[in-house]
């Protein structure tokens, strides 16, 4: 067998720059290079292979949470087909990508994380950040990773790499297990040479496949559409990743079935397609929801149905309703005692299109369909144009971005009340367009994440729409955007606090308790002036062109000016946090004290046990 000496941190390299992924006869290189921050445990191994690796780009960032943020959030603008490599040093470098590592896994986009690692022959522990244990030596804060990852290593020896490394690319490129994949990489052992087979840097390419139904469930589902009278279809993060949308129109034309999209799959249909309903669920809209609480069957199509596709069990009101699961992931497939449907969604949807050619819903159903459109457009208009303040109204800013931007650019966001405001009043055109990291929430996603949309594809503009909570958690990849060159559109909405967390506390009783960016007064409590952070300042501070605007045909010019720019540019804007788009038809279940001192928490406990009455078990029923 020929072999070649290579340290173990250069023959991951090697293997990476060889790893290719095709789908559909179209093939790509998988990692398009290494985002991250050089520290003691990882310069002299994998750091060192980087340098003498130019054609392996190594991308610096600010923080290394940031860093998975954008491999995330590229990988994800990619349909999951591309992604980045993300190192860090030892110690608080390796715990920062911790949280972007639960994103990655919850969202199921792929990223592999190499976080540097204690000394593997120990003489010389404990080491620089290493975390000491009385009860063994064989872990370090790298095992806090496993938990959210789907594939973790820890390579002690340089010849169990070849073992490892196919074993993460099996997950990564696996549509229904892929997320964060962790190696591990003791620092020494990066350095130690080994002789390793040449065919290991072979160029390799891994095939995505197209699962079909299994024929049996293809039939059964198509005899449950066909007995249908209010059916509704649920749109996910899969009908996105599968390049389904097509699919997923024809099938809808055909049959009638409207289409309710989940945060992830926002962008499945044009937003003015005629059977597009538009979000559903906690953050839904009137129609949507209304059609799903009295639909008979829900065809449910790349989701895992999480509590805010499902307003916590409430959504789905009808007493005979039954679930059609299409999903790649047995795991999601089973969810609500649904019939598993288990494929790729676009080949599950053409498959399920000829199964029930000739079915259609009825009229009576179609026109409250497009009674709900045309009263949820109405209604988007309002709110896009309220004239409200100064402060102006975050639905205003929404209007005033939607209206800027063109069918190819992406607005992006991940925390607070905007996801609510975007799922209901984003007018998305085309797949991609809307861009969302609601699995985790992570606040602090949205300029590292715009950054990643940005490199995935260059020609779209990226509009970042960020709260001041979220920009304050991580405003630094401004820098790191104009670093390399790659402009954003971000505009920070000025509420002096938590909002969205602020509309809850006043939900449950609580009147908004320690929500408010106040200074703490001599009551002992943060009741006092509002703390004078100037967002303007910093923006410009980190290198964007910035202006601060207050009133709306201010706002209107800055984004019309912001469009002729080249490089990142920032609007901030103050808004009224207590000019709130409302709810539409739904409800969330956040649990309230049972017993307290306080009066409008004991109300809000009363009508509590009243709602969450209303939440159904449908995982105990047996499939009918």
């Amino acid at each position: 067998m020929e072999t070649k000496r290579l340290t173990m941190g250069q023959a991951l390299l090697g293997f990476l720059k060889n790893q290719y992924v095709e789908r559909d006869g179209v093939e790509n290189r998988f990692f398009e290079g290494a985002w991250g921050i050089f520290g003691h445990g990882i310069i002299a191994g994998f750091g060192q292979a980087l340098q003498q690796n130019p054609d392996f780009p190594y991308y610096m960032c600010r923080n290394e949470q940031a860093a998975v943020h954008i491999a995330t959030a590229f990988a994800k603008s990619r349909m999951r087909l591309s992604t980045f490599a993300c190192i860090s040093s030892i110690g608080p470098g390796a715990t920062n990508m911790i949280t972007g590592a639960a994103t990655a896994t919850i969202n199921r986009i792929p990223v592999l994380l190499l976080p540097g690692d204690i000394f593997a022959r120990r003489n010389v522990a404990p080491v620089l950040q290493q975390i000491e244990s009385e009860q063994g030596q064989d872990f370090s804060v790298n095992d806090c990773f496993k938990p959210v990852s789907r594939y973790w290593d820890r390579i002690s020896r340089p010849d169990q790499l070849p073992c490892s490394v196919v074993e993460a690319m099996r997950v990564l490129t696996s549509p229904a297990h892929t997320g964060a994949v962790v190696l591990a990489l003791p620092q020494d052992v990066q350095a130690e040479a080994w002789d390793f087979p040449v065919e290991m840097f072979e160029k390799r390419v891994w095939h995505i496949p197209r699962a079909v139904p299994e024929p049996v469930m293809l039939a059964r589902a198509a005899e449950w559409i066909r007995s249908a009278k209010r059916p509704i279809i649920v749109a996910g993060g899969g009908v996105l990743y599968s390049i389904a949308s097509d699919a997923l129109a024809r099938f809808a034309e055909r049959t009638g079935i409207p289409v309710g999209e989940t945060q992830a799959g926002k962008g499945s249909l044009p937003y003015n397609h005629p059977r597009n309903l538009g979000a559903v669920g906690v953050t839904g809209t009137p129609g949507a929801n209304i059609a799903a609480r009295e639909a008979d069957l829900v065809i449910c199509v790349g989701t895992r149905l999480s509590d805010f596709t499902t307003a916590s069990k409430t959504a789905f009101q009808n007493p005979n309703v039954r679930f059609i699961n299409l999903n790649v992931a047995e795991f999601d497939a089973f969810k609500h005692a649904g019939l598993p449907l288990i494929a790729d969604a676009r080949t599950g949807l053409e498959q399920l299109a000829t199964a029930v050619d000739g079915y259609s819903v009825d009229a009576a159903y179609s026109a409250a369909i497009a009674q709900w459109k045309a009263l949820w457009e109405e209604e988007t208009d309002r709110i896009y144009n309220i004239q409200h303040g100064p402060p102006i109204s975050q639905g205003e800013v929404v209007g005033a971005v939607a209206r800027v931007a063109q069918p190819n650019d992406v607005v992006l966001n991940a925390a607070g009340s905007l996801p609510g405001d975007l799922h209901k009043l984003w007018r998305t055109s085309k797949p991609g367009g809307y861009h969302m990291e609601y699995g985790y929430s992570c606040m602090g996603y949205e300029i590292a994440g715009g950054l990643g949309v940005k490199m995935a594809d260059p020609s779209r503009e990226v509009y970042v729409m960020v709260g001041d909570a979220s920009f304050l958690m991580m405003s630094s990849e401004i820098a790191t955007s104009v670093q390399e060159g790659q402009k954003l559109n971000i505009v920070v909405l000025d509420n002096h606090g938590y909002s969205s967390i602020g509309g809850l506390s006043k939900a449950i009783g609580s009147g908004g308790f320690g929500t408010n960016y106040r200074c703490r007064t001599g009551s002992g409590s943060l009741d006092g002036e509002n703390v004078p952070v100037d967002f303007a300042a910093l923006c410009s501070g980190l290198g964007a062109r910035t202006v601060r605007v207050t009133t709306r045909a201010e706002l209107d010019n800055a984004l019309a000016e912001m469009r002729t720019h080249t490089t990142t540019t920032a609007v901030v804007v103050e808004v009224d946090k207590e000019m709130r788009v409302p709810g539409y038809e739904s409800w969330w279940d956040v649990q309230i004290a049972e017993v307290s001192e306080i009066e409008t928490v004991r109300q809000a406990r009363a009508e509590y046990e009243q709602a969450v009455r209303k939440e159904r078990r449908h995982e105990i029923a047996a499939p009918r």
